[in-house]
């Protein structure tokens, strides 16, 4: 029998159409595998179902907005039900620019209602069944910028920090129940949400390689699955020092266009 954390056969990935969602998919693409597929974009989230499908997997893609909380819990409680799902991903995620005139309060709102509803709507229909089987895995995609508010992405920043808190939370939570909880900051990845940026991003990553880093710590269980080390140690020290050290430093950093 296949050990549903370091083989996981039914795979459940929010935000799959792009990015590190998309690459984690066709990492996982396989015979014998089912994958179950969520993004906003029709056309390229068939184009990733198809390159599933042609690496041997059973794929079902469903057009879901991660912020809409009914149709989430319906999809995932089909997908399970069909098939007991070993590992959800809640990776759905979206961004903004403040371009130097701050954030609009809609941006801000969009924001938290994908970034942090969109996990809550993904991890808890899974929970509620994991629970019943008492097994069961569940990744939450936070990223580095968890670690310290920015001034160009204060929204981004605070709902990644908040599925950060929640997640570590949730893993000493529900250890209890059998279900193995991790969150994955990483650092910039290639990806649609980072295309528009002209500033530089230091240390940038292709998702394929980002994907790999993350199945492979899912395989081990890992609480936080923070990449790369460099900016992960950057990260943790912004927020480990005293704000008033750190807001000059923070100043000088390019908002998001």
């Amino acid at each position: 029998m296949a050990d549903p954390i370091r083989n996981p056969q039914a795979i459940l990935i929010t935000g799959a159409s792009s990015g590190i969602g998309e690459a984690l998919a066709l990492l996982y693409a396989g015979p014998g595998r089912l994958l179950a597929l969520s993004g906003r974009d029709r056309h390229r989230l068939k184009a990733v179902v198809e390159a599933c499908r042609a690496a041997g997997a059973n794929v079902e893609g469903k057009i879901v907005d991660a912020a809409d909380r009914d149709l989430s819990r319906r999809w995932i409680e089909a997908v399970d039900t069909r098939r007991p799902l070993d590992l959800v991903i809640a990776n759905a995620g979206v961004s903004a620019g403040t371009g130097g005139r701050g954030e609009s309060e809609a941006q801000c709102r969009d924001i938290f209602a994908v970034n942090l509803g969109g996990v809550l709507n993904a991890v808890w229909p899974a929970i509620d069944r994991m629970r019943g089987r008492r097994c069961g895995q569940i990744a939450i995609v936070s990223s580095i910028a968890a670690f310290r508010g920015l001034p160009g992405t204060p929204a981004y920043s605070a709902s990644k920090a908040a599925v950060k808190a929640y997640g570590e939370a949730l893993r000493g939570w529900l250890g209890k129940d059998g279900i193995r909880v991790s969150v994955v900051c990483p650092g910039f990845i290639r990806s649609r949400m980072t295309a528009p940026n002209k500033f530089p991003m230091p240390m940038i990553m292709d998702a394929d390689k980002a994907a790999r880093i993350i199945a492979k710590g899912l395989a081990r269980d890992k609480a936080r699955i923070a990449f790369p080390w460099p900016m992960y140690a950057l990260a943790w020290l912004l927020g480990a020092l005293p704000p008033a050290w750190t807001d000059p430093l923070l100043k000088v950093v390019p908002e998001k266009e």
